[in-house]
């Protein structure tokens, strides 16, 4: 809930992460997702004692970006700077990396050093004409440490790249997906039909057009074996007027070699049994 809802109602999303950590206060993420709430809702202090915690239980350096800002926000610059250099940048993932070095800047930008605060945005994933899903943020900062500087027109270039940029992924579906910028034109790859796209759209047409390529399409067969099944009944239904019970009592009457004076199948009820057939015949022969 505290995910859902930290993007429009920060105050809600905090209300979610406290109950929370009241529930589960020795689980990484709940301390996570409490120092990322109360950073959303400005109290730093708090939010830098989580995002401490969060990293003391789980090992992980991914927040450390978080973390400077928050020794900012709580009017510490030089704490910031610290913290940001007590980690190693090159085992970080691209875009927490990215994330520091934007935090670093401000720290720097905090205690006048804006030639340092450039410096600090100075680095490998700064390229124009590329964009990445944190490239925007990192444009706009660069921008803005130009225009501290005074060079205006450099700081209008980075801000440009980073509205082209922003609009570029806004489109894209997947934010780290490389883009190339040149200028106001984003190229992107356009992905292709798959194989089964193709297939789909293949029996599609050939249901539309009523063709049979590879065979005899479903309907055909069921009506085959429909005519089948019919002609199979037709065969095995007795003869018309004659019903199942006088048909059997026919069959019999042949196998038995007796019959009525009119032709018809003697009754079963009045043929003999076992016994009586053999007494019969020992009377026929005395």
């Amino acid at each position: 809930m505290a995910s859902r809802t930290i993007d429009e109602d920060p105050a809600l999303a905090h209300e979610h992460a406290l109950a929370a950590s009241r529930r589960a206060g020795r689980i990484a993420i709940v301390r996570e997702t409490l120092g990322i709430t109360a950073y959303a809702t400005g109290d730093f202090a708090l939010a830098l004692r989580e995002l401490r915690t969060y990293r003391r239980i789980s090992g992980k350096e991914d927040q450390i970006a978080l973390m400077v800002d928050s020794e900012r926000g709580v009017g510490r610059p030089d704490r910031a700077l610290e913290t940001g250099r007590s980690v190693d940048r090159s085992a970080l993932p691209i875009d927490v990396r990215v994330s520091l070095a934007i935090a670093m800047s401000g720290a720097r930008l905090d205690q006048g050093e804006t030639e340092l605060a450039l410096g600090e945005l100075e680095i490998p994933e700064l390229d124009p004409d590329r964009a990445f899903s944190w490239s925007p943020a990192l444009f706009a900062a660069r921008a803005a440490v130009l225009e501290d500087l005074g060079r205006n027109e450099e700081a209008e270039f980075w801000a440009q790249r980073a509205e082209v940029a922003l609009e570029a992924l806004g489109l894209d579906e997947d934010g780290d997906e490389e883009l190339i910028v040149e200028d106001s034109l984003i190229e992107g790859e356009s992905m292709e039909e798959s194989p089964d796209e193709d297939l789909a759209d293949a029996a599609a047409a050939q249901s539309a057009d009523g063709d049979d390529v590879d065979g005899p399409s479903d309907a055909d067969n069921h009506d085959a074996d429909a005519a089948e099944a019919e002609a199979e009944a037709e065969a095995e239904a007795p003869a018309p007027g004659v019903s199942e019970r006088d048909e059997i009592e026919q069959e019999v009457a042949e196998l038995l070699g007796e019959s009525d004076d009119d032709g018809e199948a003697a009754p079963t009820a009045d043929l003999p049994g076992e016994g009586e057939k053999a007494a019969g015949d020992e009377g026929e022969r005395a």
